[in-house]
């Protein structure tokens, strides 16, 4: 896909803020509205919110390999396929002791990259401590925990062979003035809450890479 130079500019200036820490934990306004349907639908063109891409084909990616079991990329408290050519890598359990690795009650584990592939984005595990809290809560404080992040509509959804809660919404970049839809799930084990996160670059990246979304929800298992 051939762009302009200003859009190379600010496709540029992504890279360099997707390629850094991730988001920090500060606390955002929820903005939750409840969807009427865990089931996606049809678009066309590249969605621009939260909602539209929550409305995506429900395509799903071809497998690659799976991570999450003892000896793979990440070992995780699930296991589920990864998209084809999609590269997995723990997150370093020393640096997950910093607090921009922390998202509300979760902490990074694992990232799945996207580029070799062809598309600018990561597939991201958190995960937690036992607890109480249920899907809905976990995920709640998760998006809440996001500064930018606005517009979260929640469903119940099966997760595999797991039930959780899914949730769209939409992140508002300060530093670049861009809004694009993101998505993230979220199941309880009885070793923890597990958070699968999916941003991407922006809107058209973000579309292009829910098909490897849908193939780790719908091969959720438990470790």
């Amino acid at each position: 896909m051939q762009v302009g130079a200003g859009t190379a500019r600010r496709r540029m200036a992504q890279v360099a803020l997707l390629a850094g820490v991730l988001a920090g934990c500060s606390q955002a306004s929820d903005g939750e509205t409840r969807a009427t349907s865990s089931a996606p639908g049809a678009t066309s063109g590249a969605p621009d919110t939260a909602s539209e891409a929550s409305a995506g084909s429900g395509a799903v990616a071809e497998r690659g390999g799976t991570i999450g079991a003892s000896g793979s990329a990440c070992e995780l408290p699930v296991t589920f396929g990864i998209a084809k050519d999609w590269k997995a890598e723990a997150v370093d359990a020393g640096a997950a002791s910093d607090a921009l690795l922390r998202q509300g009650p979760v902490t990074a584990a694992c990232e799945v990259d996207a580029k070799p592939a062809g598309n600018i984005g990561f597939l991201r595990v958190w995960t937690g401590k036992p607890g109480d809290d249920d899907a809905r809560t976990v995920l709640k404080a998760f998006v809440a925990a996001e500064d930018g992040a606005s517009h979260a509509e929640y469903r119940e959804v099966k997760a595999g062979g797991l039930n959780g809660v899914e949730v769209s919404y939409e992140y508002t970049s300060k530093l670049l003035d861009e809004t694009k839809p993101e998505r993230a799930l979220a199941v309880t084990t009885a070793r923890g809450p597990v958070v699968v996160h999916l941003g991407g670059l922006d809107a058209e990246e973000h579309r292009a890479m829910l098909p490897a979304f849908e193939l780790a929800k719908r091969t959720l298992r438990t470790a």
